[in-house]
């Protein structure tokens, strides 16, 4: 019973929840407490951001990267995997569709590039969006760190959001998933320009990686706090085989229902902290469970990304293994996805940006 009136004194909601708090909550085990904590992230949810689920269409376009992650399937090094970019008329198609079928907003995502010919094309990609849009579809990129120059020329293009994931908050954990040449403070440098510039920030984190304490998924979520973003994409680490950490990966991750609610109690977790950001059922939680993205809706979560790639690159686009939904056509997906939200009592924002009221907030204040 103590550890019920604890509880329940935390989530009590004339308190603001400090580190220890965060890191008592990620900590629950208890299952009843673990789904007092999904409720009461559920109430907040729907009384700050409502019960609306937002689809971003994610336009994969590219898995050609000059970084070497040692988690991710695309780096550099991997020699298994096909490289693709898709021409702008295949990017303005998938746009064309996303529009027709009533999508808000599309994301534009791809392995890391900075040379001129990959700026000038993503600007070309954008204006192509907008045009065949009639400048309705919002525009999300995640093409990682760029100089201040490019993230400037995208957004007077007609961009207006950006996710650019930090991965992990630790400066020396970031150091023990990449390479010495892939700096944390450039990192941190480029999510500091993007609110410069006047984006809409997205940033987030892997939760279950070799090493990561709680209290470093604790500092994850101050870190969301500091940064002030609008949004966060956060998900389950999976191990990719084709990568250095997979072995260490694999022994890390353990059980992959303990590895799912500590994902969920990361999104529930941030919901109560954060209140009216943005945050996303990532892909990641159906790669463990099929109802993973309903799970992570119902834990707080507001926003789903269908992938609306061409089925025949999605193969060659796997971060992680076993990705769910590389086989299904984007109409299968959508429907899918639709059927997925209403069953559980949400409804789909169609036709709609879908700005945080967090985001807003801040455009208000500016």
């Amino acid at each position: 019973m103590e550890g019920n009136d604890k509880l329940f004194t935390v989530l009590d909601e004339g308190r603001a929840l400090n580190r220890n708090d965060l890191i008592y909550l990620l900590s629950l085990e208890d299952e009843e407490q673990v789904e007092e904590l999904r409720k009461k992230a559920y109430a907040v949810k729907t009384q700050y951001v409502g019960r609306k689920v937002f689809f971003r269409g994610l336009i994969e376009f590219s898995n050609i990267c000059r970084k070497n992650c040692y988690y991710c399937g695309i780096r550099r090094d991997n020699a298994n995997v096909g490289r693709y970019t898709l021409s702008f008329d295949e990017i303005v198609e998938s746009a064309r569709w996303a529009h027709e079928n009533r999508y808000g907003s599309v994301v534009l995502q791809s392995g890391e590039r900075d040379d001129q010919t990959f700026v000038d094309f993503i600007e070309k990609a954008i204006k192509g969006i907008k045009a065949v849009s009639s400048d309705r579809l919002g525009i999300t990129l995640s093409v990682g760190e760029q100089a201040e120059e490019t993230y400037r020329r995208w957004f007077d293009a007609g961009a207006h959001r950006y996710l650019l994931r930090i991965e992990t908050s630790s400066e020396s954990l970031y150091g023990k998933l990449h390479p010495s040449d892939h700096n944390y403070k450039k990192r941190l440098a480029c999510l500091e320009m993007l609110n410069r510039v006047g984006y809409q920030v997205g940033t987030g984190v892997m939760i279950g990686l070799p090493g990561q304490a709680i209290e470093d998924l604790a500092d994850d979520i101050l870190f969301f706090q500091k940064m002030d973003v609008a949004m966060i994409g956060m998900g389950p680490y999976l191990p990719h085989r084709d990568t250095p950490l997979y072995e260490e990966g694999v022994a890390a991750a353990g059980e992959r229902e303990d590895l799912l609610t500590l994902a969920l109690k990361m999104i529930s977790t941030t919901r109560l902290f954060l209140k009216d950001v943005n945050i996303a059922s990532t892909t990641a939680l159906q790669a463990i469970t099929p109802t993973g993205r309903e799970m992570g809706l119902m834990a707080g979560a507001n926003i789903i990304m269908p992938n609306i790639t061409d089925v025949r690159y999605r193969s060659s686009y796997q971060l992680y293994d076993d990705k769910p939904c590389i086989n299904e056509s984007s109409d299968v997906c959508t429907g899918c996805l639709s059927s997925r939200i209403t069953s559980i009592g949400e409804t789909i924002g169609y036709d709609e940006w879908g700005d945080s009221p967090h985001a807003v907030r801040k455009i208000f204040q500016h």
